[in-house]
């Protein structure tokens, strides 16, 4: 087998550089507050790097931004870049708190060669502003060894690693330091040193958990991987080195979010109806926005879109010191229709629910209503007016002929006044409302006026002429 090590050096400063569009000084600082950890490139420029103390930086950057490391979101983090990730290799071990091992032998076939994976998983870690050291070895420690030490080269020959490993020194090895001290009284000083020693003797001399380890990085011991599984919903966060005060600006990592989304519905071949946008305050409840689509949607402009109007409607009520998105309804795709064979027409499907979508989020959820037919032929009862339905609507002609219809019908019928001039169409008889006491019998005609209107007209048998409604 032949595995891939991702090693992250700055994963939780890459993660929050990419959510601001501001690249002053950064850095990141231990739990206890005291020591940087994490440098970004504007910082190290001013003469700040990772084991300064937290007082030295400030007095050399007195602007200097602040992130407290917290290990539950360098997991989160992690987990993030493991779910792209898995969109290019299936078997994914995720090892914290800022690697990931890949299995990717069985991927050479599928894209065309060993160089053509490697370029495939650089670009896509510059598109993603992703700092990353890469290795490949025939055991997962040897790529995680390797690619730590950031010696990592596109080659699956077991040689070169073999000999990239034998130079290496005990402290980049990965011991721990107990054992680090014995093989150094012992005169060893790299790992190569410590392979040729014979597995008796180290047993016996330093520990078998020590042998095991060293069988691990040569494979000659089992490693086993169990494979990790990405979770059935998405969820992305972005957290801001200063907060938020308006609500311009978070559209910008939203906007990044929400690309992200878009690519994984593509890859999941599904859409979503539902997003869920959680705002966090430093002093109040997080501020919880439920955006939803008139229908199946996965386009990211089409979201950024409605969340800008919700964002017109309801304001901040405090700043924001991060965000996060979520979505865990997912519906299956249909193939659009109404387009040409070069797909140069927009659906209409799509398009209807784009509307729909962008006047909800304007008026709000109850301000639509959508006509529906109902099962009668008196024409003031053939239709009601219902909340929009989330559903694919499907534009077709109808195959049968009908009887043209006013798009301006009267509440009621009135009384006509006049005798009209010129008559078009008609009779078309009416007749119904006996199951409910309401009956009508009535004669439509379509005629125009003497002042040039066009109405509907009809003569009930009882009652006379009325105008039911005009044609524009």
């Amino acid at each position: 087998m032949l595995w891939l090590y991702l090693h992250f050096p700055h994963l939780l400063l890459d993660h929050i550089r990419r959510s601001s569009e501001n690249t002053s000084a950064l850095v990141i600082v231990e739990g206890t507050g005291q020591k940087v950890i994490q440098a970004c490139p504007t910082a190290r420029d001013l003469g700040v790097g990772a084991g300064m103390r937290l007082k030295t930086a400030v007095s050399l950057v007195p602007e200097l931004g602040i992130i407290r490391a917290d290990q539950q979101q360098e997991a989160r983090i992690l987990e993030d870049q493991a779910r792209w990730l898995y969109r290019y290799a299936a078997h994914i071990v995720l090892v914290s708190p800022n690697g990931l091992l890949a299995e990717i032998g069985s991927l050479q076939k599928l894209y065309g060669g060993l160089p053509a994976v490697w370029q495939t998983l650089e670009e896509v870690l510059q598109e993603r502003q992703l700092t990353a050291w890469s290795g490949i070895g025939h055991t997962p420690l040897a790529a995680r060894l390797i690619a730590k030490s950031g010696k990592g080269t596109c080659t699956a020959d077991k040689g070169h690693s073999l000999q990239i490993l034998d130079q290496m020194p005990l402290l980049a090895a990965e011991f721990d330091e107990r054992t680090r001290t014995r093989l150094q009284r012992l005169g060893l000083n790299t790992l190569g040193e410590v392979f040729r020693l014979p597995p008796a003797d180290m047993a016996r001399r330093l520990s078998p958990e020590t042998l095991a380890y060293i069988q691990k990085i040569q494979g000659s011991r089992p490693d086993p991987q169990a494979p990790w599984q990405p979770p059935h919903y998405f969820r992305q966060q972005a957290d801001f080195v200063q907060d938020i005060e308006q609500s311009q600006g978070l559209l910008f990592p939203l906007q990044r979010i929400l690309s992200e989304l878009e690519r994984d519905l593509c890859w999941r071949q599904q859409d979503t109806d539902c997003l869920l946008l959680v705002l966090l305050h430093r002093h109040a409840e997080p501020t919880r926005l439920r955006i939803r689509t008139s229908g199946p949607e996965h386009r990211a402009e089409a979201f950024l879109s409605l969340i800008r109007l919700r964002f017109e409607q309801q304001p901040l009520q405090a700043p924001v010191i991060s965000l996060r998105l979520t979505v865990k309804r997912f519906l299956g795709r249909e193939a659009p229709g109404g387009q040409d064979l070069l797909g140069e027409s927009q659906d209409p499907n799509e398009a209807w629910h784009t509307l729909m979508s962008r006047l909800q989020a304007r008026l709000g959820e109850n301000a639509l209503k959508q006509l529906a037919p109902q099962a009668d032929h008196r024409p003031e009862r053939a239709w009601s007016a219902s909340e929009v339905q989330r559903k694919n609507r499907v534009l077709k002609t109808a195959a049968c002929y009908l009887p043209q219809r006013p798009l301006w019908l009267l509440r009621g019928p009135q009384p006509l006044t006049e005798i009209p001039q010129i008559w078009f169409t008609g009779p078309e008889r009416i007749s119904g409302g006996w199951w409910d006491g309401q009956r009508v019998h009535r004669d439509y005609y379509i005629a125009q006026l003497n002042n040039g209107q066009l109405a509907w007209v009809f003569r009930d048998m009882r009652e006379g002429w009325f105008v039911h409604g005009w044609f524009g």
